[in-house]
């Protein structure tokens, strides 16, 4: 390991523990914990707004799957130099337990098997959509976590007092000398992440956000951070090249503008939250939350 700057952040030595013959993974628990969290926020947002407890646990056997896949699809196309090519190994491209999801990719597709689960149980998207976008962010928060297991995604060096230090192996295959220090990405996504959160759970109280503002919220806020961050990191070398700036810092400032587009829109023509949150309004117990329950 390097030495130490005053105050730097260290990596930990070993991102897999071993109970017997079992890995534990560090970077699999915090991506574990985020859904957990993303769960149990979501299923009482869902509650507050009219819905039924359990049926977020429900639309996540759907969404869960579908959010893996496609946050490995995102990171293997993104990044298929790792895993094609000479010397490569095309099937380390299926081993996800070490690391290696691309939040756009996870979120498209998880969006994608959500709504599949929400037909079939017959709820409106856009409600449950709004109830579980902030349960997203802190999912993001704990995953990001699983990177600084894996001493990946760091950004460029620094000398701040919490700049972070890596192996010194991990820092010469960056192209840098033992004991370089780096900015913490992965800790400024994190803090984002959970201020985004907080941002989202207020302004969902205070102006009763519905018809899918919460996510347009959520997308304007969290890719707002993530473009200047993105620019702080030094790996990818080659998704610079577009135009000058990295293939993520394109795909936040498209969404961003389609995430205040569709807010703007949604509020002009439908200012205010759903009635209902089913498509059959006529089923017991599916009012709408009133001013006075609670939507965090």
């Amino acid at each position: 390991m390097p030495m130490l700057t005053a105050l730097s952040i260290p990596s930990p030595s070993e991102g897999v523990w071993y109970l017997g013959p079992l890995p534990i993974r560090g970077y699999a628990l915090a991506i574990i914990l985020g859904i957990v969290a993303a769960i149990w926020i979501g299923e009482r947002r869902w509650i507050a707004r009219g819905g039924r407890a359990g049926e977020v646990q429900d639309l996540a056997i759907w969404a869960v799957p579908f959010g893996l896949v496609g946050g490995r699809l995102y990171h293997v196309l993104t990044d298929h130099d790792l895993y094609f090519g000479a010397g490569k190994h095309p099937i380390d491209a299926l081993y996800i337990w070490r690391g290696g999801l691309g939040v756009w990719g996870a979120v498209a597709l998880g969006a994608l098997g959500l709504v599949l689960g929400a037909r079939r149980k017959g709820i409106k998207l856009l409600p449950v959509l709004d109830a579980c976008a902030p349960g997203v962010l802190v999912a993001q928060a704990f995953g990001r976590w699983g990177n600084w297991f894996n001493q990946e995604l760091f950004g460029k060096p620094t000398d701040l007092p919490w700049g972070l230090s890596v192996s010194d192996e991990t820092a010469v295959n960056a192209g840098y000398p033992p004991g370089t220090t780096f900015h913490p990405t992965f800790l400024y996504e994190s803090l984002w992440c959970l201020a985004a959160f907080a941002v989202l759970i207020w302004a969902d109280r205070r102006f009763r956000l519905g018809h899918g503002r919460v996510l347009a919220l959520y997308i304007m806020v969290y890719t707002a951070g993530r473009g200047w961050i993105e620019m702080l990191r030094i790996d990818n070398v080659e998704l610079h090249d577009v135009f000058g700036l990295r293939l993520n810092v394109w795909t936040s400032i498209v969404l961003f503008v389609a995430g205040l587009v569709w807010f703007v829109a949604s509020a002009k023509r439908r200012p205010g939250r759903e009635e209902t949150v089913y498509v059959e309004r006529d089923q017991p117990g599916v009012h709408a939350a009133t001013d006075g329950e609670s939507s965090g």
